[in-house]
């Protein structure tokens, strides 16, 4: 099914480093892109985070009644080869694994992004034990509404969260993220397959499916393209500024990109703002869509100029940080307050 054939094979090892050498003097042809959206769309980041334990099907219900356009599951693999909804592998710092004392002999070291890890993981769980644990939010002390709720929710597979859309007739996309490719790959489990696998026997493996697919792992977005026809994006993090000669070669390969917001408007030493830079328009002029993340209410999160008083978890001026982004032309914000962004739009 793929629109670009062997010449991602060999572009997928090329861009390890996000840099395909001699890709420039020799393009390949553009993939042909969606329009933008005529405003910005809302993506509810993990669901409707900041008020409800993340990804948990009830965040994601919340987000959906709060104006959301998209909701985004993080996707983990079990040990049964199962998608859940987890921003990472790693368990103890959005559950309460670590009060079940029948999984204390689970918890290991593994390695992930190059780094020694000790923690729980859900690849050493099937679904009917990770079904036994219960979500907790993550940051309880900026958010102690979400808090409130730590204990009453399941996790949550990917099939459950489709399910539940075609059940209530929601016209909301998914916006899945598969977590970690190449940790699973190390393990022989392949995470683009499994995802491809519930797209292709939904029927949602399509251009107009109302699914796009993203990963931060470049090659593993190429993989998941040769069986999929979904918008697929590469998420971006750090700052600095990314070169024509990317934008060249994610422009013929993806529909997509996804940046952290210090990429378009970077941040001084203090944390002021600084001058932003022309990535949005170098982007679109490639046909590239651009989406950001992620934004947050709390002053711990805001840039200096948008902050009120000093508590961290005080809620600032994030409407003037949602209107600057817009000004800018992005297509697309990811935030924990859907409701909010949908306000300033």
């Amino acid at each position: 099914m793929s629109r670009k054939g062997t010449l991602l094979r060999g572009l997928a090892a090329a861009a390890a480093g996000l840099v395909a050498i001699g890709f420039a003097a020799a393009p390949a042809q553009a993939k042909p892109h969606h329009e933008p959206a005529t405003e910005p769309i809302v993506i509810a980041h993990r669901g409707a985070s900041g008020y409800m334990p993340e990804h948990t099907l009830e965040a994601y219900k919340l987000a959906i009644g709060l104006g959301a356009d998209v909701i985004e599951p993080d996707l983990v693999l079990t040990a049964d080869g199962e998608l859940v909804a987890r921003h990472e592998p790693m368990l103890s710092g959005t559950t309460d694994v670590a009060e079940h004392p029948e999984f204390a002999d689970r918890k290991t070291t593994k390695t992930i992004d190059g780094k020694a890890v000790t923690d729980w993981f859900a690849d050493d769980f099937t679904l009917e034990e990770l079904k036994t644990l219960r979500a907790e939010e993550r940051i309880p002390d900026l958010r102690p509404q979400s808090a409130a709720w730590d204990g009453q929710f399941q996790l949550v597979t990917y099939d459950e969260v489709l399910d539940y859309l075609d059940a209530t007739g929601s016209d909301v996309l998914t916006y899945p993220e598969m977590k970690h490719p190449s940790y699973y790959d190390e393990m022989g489990m392949s995470i683009e397959d499994a995802l491809a696998d519930v797209l292709e026997e939904r029927d949602l493996d399509e251009e107009d499916s109302p699914v796009w697919v993203q990963s931060f792992e470049y090659p593993s977005l190429v993989e998941i393209d040769e069986r999929i026809d979904n918008p697929v994006g590469l998420n971006i993090g750090g700052s600095g500024a990314i070169s024509d000669a990317d934008l060249d070669l994610y422009a013929s390969t993806l529909d997509t990109i996804s940046l952290n917001k210090d990429r378009i408007v970077p941040r001084d030493a203090d944390g002021y703002l600084l001058e932003p830079t022309d990535v949005v328009d170098r982007a679109h002029d490639r046909g590239l869509n651009v989406h950001v993340w992620t934004f947050r209410n709390e002053n711990s999160f805001l840039p200096a100029d948008f902050r009120k008083g000093t508590k961290p978890g005080k809620w600032g001026d994030y409407r003037s940080e949602y209107e600057l982004f817009y000004d800018l032309g992005v297509d697309a914000v990811f935030s924990d307050y859907p409701d909010k962004a949908v306000a300033a739009r």
